[in-house]
């Protein structure tokens, strides 16, 4: 999950976070109520919330860490000066939108709003995206081994212990792609050394 939490870009790159926090909020959405809320007298059986709280917390952890992993893998293809390290953002971009894209299909389907920002990982690409040059690649692959770690330890409890069979099947499946991610930034990080 802090693959999918901690890589979380700025809300002022003026358009950059639309494309990401569009894929993620997948429902039409005025706040970030729960499914279990009161929102659900006016949405008629058929659209109920089917998750519980727990799962609830994962799907907004996840939405706002990938959204994170895309604006920081942006960030590292604009500002990084290795090129394993622009290339390790341009995976982050394309393997996390798609992830975003999967998590938004689910939340759509279970009617659970995510959010729309960045949130909590914000401050990160804050700090970020002040640094440069080798400074910067070194604090970015840090970040995501730290983040990736974080991710798989989250997709794992949820995949052996979730309640919600689509959520439970959806951590499940992403984990090949969390441990590659990890692995991949652990060798680039060791590389910058």
């Amino acid at each position: 999950m802090a693959l999918l939490f901690a890589c979380q870009g700025s809300s002022n790159n003026n358009g950059t976070n639309a494309d990401s926090t569009g894929s993620i909020n997948s429902a039409p959405d005025t706040g970030m109520a729960q499914p279990n809320e009161g929102n659900q007298g006016t949405q008629g059986a058929a659209t109920k919330s089917t998750v519980d709280d727990k799962t609830h917390n994962f799907m907004n952890e996840a939405a706002m860490g990938g959204m994170a992993e895309v604006e920081f893998g942006k960030l590292a293809q604009e500002k990084a000066t290795n090129a394993r390290v622009k290339n390790f953002g341009e995976m982050m971009v394309r393997d996390h939108t798609g992830v975003n894209n999967d998590l938004k299909s689910i939340a759509q389907q279970k009617n659970v709003n995510l959010p729309a920002d960045l949130g909590k990982h914000k401050d990160h690409y804050d700090d970020l995206s002040k640094k440069k040059g080798s400074d910067f690649d070194k604090a970015y692959m840090k970040m995501m081994v730290e983040d990736h770690k974080d991710d798989i330890d989250a997709f794992e409890k949820v995949a052996e212990n979730g309640t919600d069979p689509d959520v439970k099947t959806f951590a499940s499946q992403k984990l090949p792609t969390l441990r590659m991610h990890l692995d991949s930034a652990k060798a680039i990080q060791k590389s910058l050394k």
